[in-house]
């Protein structure tokens, strides 16, 4: 299948390694021209060298870092046409260690940058009447679980997106979510806990992961991809879980 996406300029955040480095690569594959933005540099050059990417390093968590890493993306690459806001993180563990500073925290590094970032792309998608926006939440946006603040990030993501899709599908831009289910890969959280309490987490995976595995990143960039793509043209508002039947949420 053509994906109608060689030359498009792609932005995506966190890709320094994990699920946002994967959905570098498979942009990168299709013949996009990407750039890849993460907040330390060293690992960030590493990963975009071999795909002939462009690496911003920024901290998305402030307008000044999403003013840069879109400004730095118009001037090498050209408007940005697809955007994928992956940059993630959380505040807190429980409501035992949970209150207004760990909300902010988790928004911030959820939904506030994929708002910021959103809105400095879409003057120029809208104008062109083509672009895609892609955020990555997780299945505990779409469902109860996790920690709490990170679990309210993630749901607000959702409900960011599908209002959004609403205001600018007529102007030819698609906004969706992909919600991934519990993912490993070496460096991650899963793989951290998987370190620490190997018996703990394969008891995780027999009574959870219906796979009876973990996700991998490329999973969850094959998702993110198409719905780049031109042939999902008709795909907006939505939320696609990338999780292995994990989630047991209805909608």
């Amino acid at each position: 299948m053509d994906l109608g996406i060689e030359g498009k300029v792609a932005l995506v955040s966190g890709a320094s390694r994990g699920i946002g480095l994967a959905i570098s690569r498979a942009l990168a594959a299709e013949g996009a021209r990407v750039a890849m933005v993460a907040r330390n540099l060293a690992p960030l050059a590493e990963a975009a060298q071999p795909l002939g990417a462009l690496a911003i390093a920024a901290d998305l968590s402030v307008e000044d870092g999403c003013q840069k890493a879109v400004e730095e993306t118009e001037a090498q690459l050209g408007p940005v046409e697809i955007l994928v806001n992956n940059l993630g993180g959380r505040g807190g563990s429980s409501w035992a260690d949970t209150g207004v500073p760990e909300l902010e925290t988790a928004m911030n590094l959820n939904l506030y940058a994929a708002v910021r970032l959103s809105k400095l792309v879409l003057p120029g998608m809208r104008e062109q009447g083509w672009g895609r926006v892609v955020v990555i939440s997780s299945v505990f946006g779409r469902e109860v679980g996790g920690a709490p603040a990170y679990n309210a990030a993630k749901a607000a993501e959702i409900s960011f997106a599908t209002s959004l899709a609403r205001e600018v599908a007529a102007d030819g831009v698609t906004v969706n979510c992909v919600a991934p289910g519990s993912i490993l890969f070496e460096g991650g959280s899963w793989w951290r806990r998987q370190q620490e309490n190997p018996d703990g987490i394969a008891d995780f995976v027999r009574r959870e992961l219906p796979l009876g595995r973990f996700g991998t990143p490329e999973e969850v960039a094959a998702a993110v991809t198409f719905l780049c793509s031109e042939p999902a043209r008709y795909v907006t508002g939505a939320c696609w879980a990338v999780d292995g039947a994990q989630s047991r949420s209805n909608i």
